[in-house]
């Protein structure tokens, strides 16, 4: 059995911790570069899982600020206890879950001031599109169907969708961002599973077809 394959990833993998490890005490040490390195490699992601989160481009850019100005004035009490991506992932979710409440509470009440004059809410490009393998093989009308679904569903059965099939994370990176079992991600992903294709497909059902009364002629 050849060996080099395999230390050749363990040396890969104990070179990205070191990293890590260097990049958290820069930026503990409150280092500009090392601030700039966690903008360009994490915006992108964690703007992609917001707007999964909360299926507006508006909302999710402005979750993205919420995110990194709590990552930047938290960082000092990160001890490593998971590992960065998992840390900032929890942040994100917590953001946008409560950003989502928030929306629910107050925002169907309001008139949006960038209403253009059909009331249509001013739509905005996400900054990062980045598809996954399971949405690559979508449509965009269907791809529409299946966020509008999501948003459907309860708030713990869309955070393990988002996180396992759209992020690609694995069981055990759900587990630790959500703080919850194994045993209980498999079990709320298969419920989650479930219930988005039922409401996927009662949104495919046809729509029930109204026949124009006709009165008889005078």
């Amino acid at each position: 059995m050849a060996l080099e394959p395999i230390l050749g990833g363990i040396t890969a993998g104990h070179s990205e911790e070191l990293d890590e490890k260097f990049r958290v005490r820069e930026l503990q040490a409150g280092s500009q570069d090392a601030f700039d390195w966690l903008i360009v490699q994490y915006s992108g992601p964690v703007y992609r899982l917001a707007h999964r989160m909360l299926s507006d481009p508006a909302d999710a850019a402005d979750a993205v600020q919420e995110v990194f100005l709590k990552v930047f004035r938290n960082i000092g009490e990160f001890q490593g206890e998971s590992s960065l991506k998992t840390w900032i992932y929890r942040i994100a979710i917590n953001t946008a879950a409560n950003q989502n409440r928030w929306w629910r509470r107050h925002k169907e009440q309001e008139f949006s001031l960038d209403a253009d004059e059909d009331g249509e809410r001013e739509c905005f490009t996400p900054a990062d599109h980045t598809l996954n393998p399971f949405e690559s093989l979508l449509s965009r009308e269907t791809q529409e169907m299946v966020q509008q679904a999501m948003q459907r569903l309860s708030e713990s059965s869309r955070t393990v969708l988002v996180l396992r099939e759209m992020e690609g994370l694995s069981y055990d990176e759900v587990a630790e961002i959500l703080h919850i079992s194994l045993g209980t991600v498999k079990s709320r992903l298969a419920r989650a599973r479930q219930s988005l294709k039922q409401e996927l497909e009662s949104a495919m059902e046809p729509a029930p077809v109204r026949l124009p009364i006709l009165h008889p002629a005078e």
